[in-house]
């Protein structure tokens, strides 16, 4: 026993130690919570950094239309009060019918790529888009619109996309009824900004049959291609070789395919489903809640992994640290508040090593060569303060399997409370089995604490 000025240091309850280790593994939060920062930091860089890759390319792009636009003049009666009297008056208002229209098919080829920077990369795409169908002009009478006032000799086919810059090095080509229309940039269209292009008709519109168009272009982008659907009947196939899609938006696919080759997906939206005319004089406020997109989702988005393995720290830090009282209460091997904080250390430096090579080498690589790096660490540490590689050993292998079930939990993310509470369960019960006899408050046979 040691001594103090001669005199014999008082010895430590199970108590006492239990209560010692407690407060060591909550000190170890102000590290813990130091590397969760850490982490978001890097993603925040790492952020920025694909921001950097995308900017020369394309935005997120959403194609609007195309739309059949034609002005009409129409007469106006607004009232006006001059020196207490009220004076009526017709003014001439410019205006013009925007119109959806009646069939619409949308063919589109996604060419993804992976661009990298340094240790960062983003996702882009070359899109590759054909749109065919039939507009229908509608009946003017019920629309209380004289025929004589609309100017069907103005009449253009406007098409809207998120940013113009995507059509960088594309030449869009716009054929109505078999006639190639020359084209303008800007579609006029607030739902985009008015980014797009446009091309006036060739010759008036005639008003007794349908008008078919077709359309194709090359659109840069990166991350998720959206549609902002509004024909009476809208058809939208999408076809890529990358091999991880999300189908996000107002509706799913009616039909879809994934494999590791690539992915198809198949909408059809109907404009009752919308909740809107597929004919409004001016264009109508844009929803975003009818929108349908397909995203390419990064794979190698290992950040929100190894977030999520950080908010597991306390758990290794809990086990290990009973493990390590379980031998000085029951084997009587001391151990002493240091040699806690050194292993809670290193318990620690794992989230950062995985954090620093995921980076480099991927998530999963970065497990295995962090984890087996920290469980040897930890096992011959353990020996040497144990005094006993057999106990060491025992250390080692519950750090391995605690590893392992971490990697279980990041990958079933849907089970994972429930196998993290079984878990815990599991160890509070064996605790109290093999601490059922202990006398907490003595610290050895025949002597008081």
């Amino acid at each position: 026993m040691a001594t103090v000025a001669g005199k014999p240091a008082p010895a430590r309850t199970p108590g006492y130690k239990f209560g010692l280790v407690v407060l060591l593994a909550a000190l170890l939060a102000i590290p813990l919570f130091s590397v969760y920062l850490l982490v978001y930091d890097r993603q925040s860089q790492s952020t920025t950094a694909k921001d950097a890759i995308v900017a020369g390319w394309g935005d997120t792009q959403t194609l609007a239309g195309p739309y059949l636009v034609v002005p009409f003049t129409h007469m106006v009666q607004t009232t006006t009060t001059e020196n207490g009297q009220t004076q009526t008056h017709q003014e001439s208002r410019d205006d013009s019918l925007v119109i959806a229209p009646t069939k619409l098919a949308i063919d589109t080829q996604l060419e993804p790529q992976l661009r990298k920077v340094s240790i960062y990369e983003a996702v882009i795409y070359t899109a590759d888009v054909h749109a065919a169908g039939t507009f229908q002009l509608p009946d003017l009478a019920k629309l209380n619109i004289d025929p004589a006032s609309v100017h069907l000799d103005q009449a253009q086919i406007a098409m809207g996309i998120s940013s113009a810059k995507g059509l960088a090095g594309s030449q869009p080509v716009v054929s109505v009824d078999g006639q190639r229309l020359p084209l303008i940039p800007g579609s006029g269209l607030s739902a985009n900004d008015g980014n797009g292009f446009s091309g006036r008709l060739a010759g008036p519109v005639a008003a007794a049959r349908a008008i078919p168009f077709d359309i194709a272009f090359q659109l840069r982008g990166h991350d998720s291609l959206a549609l902002a659907p509004s024909a009476q009947d809208t058809q939208w196939h999408v076809s890529s070789s990358w091999a991880s899609p999300s189908f996000l938006g107002a509706f799913l696919p009616a039909a879809r395919t994934v494999t590791k080759q690539g992915f198809a997906a198949d909408w059809r939206i109907g404009n009752l489903a919308l909740n809107r005319p597929i004919v409004s004089i001016g264009e109508r406020d844009p929803d975003p809640n009818t929108q349908v997109s397909v995203a390419l989702l990064d794979t190698v988005d290992f950040y929100s992994e190894v977030n999520r393995a950080t908010k597991y720290g306390f758990l290794f830090i809990g086990f290990t640290f009973v493990a390590l009282l379980m031998f000085d209460i029951l084997m009587g091997v001391a151990v002493p508040g240091p040699a806690y904080l050194l292993v809670g250390i290193g318990l620690i430096l794992f989230f950062v090593l995985l954090l620093a090579f995921a980076e480099l080498i991927g998530f999963t690589p970065a497990y295995l060569l962090a984890s087996g790096a920290i469980a040897v660490l930890l096992a011959c540490y353990a020996a040497a303060i144990l005094k006993s590689w057999r106990r060491g050993g025992t250390v080692g292998a519950m750090l391995v399997a605690l590893y392992a079930v971490l990697y279980v939990l990041l990958s079933l993310e849907a089970y994972s409370l429930l196998i993290g509470s079984l878990l815990t369960f599991a160890a509070l019960a064996a605790v109290m089995y093999f601490t059922r006899r202990v006398n907490w408050r003595i610290a050895a046979e025949g002597e008081e604490a």
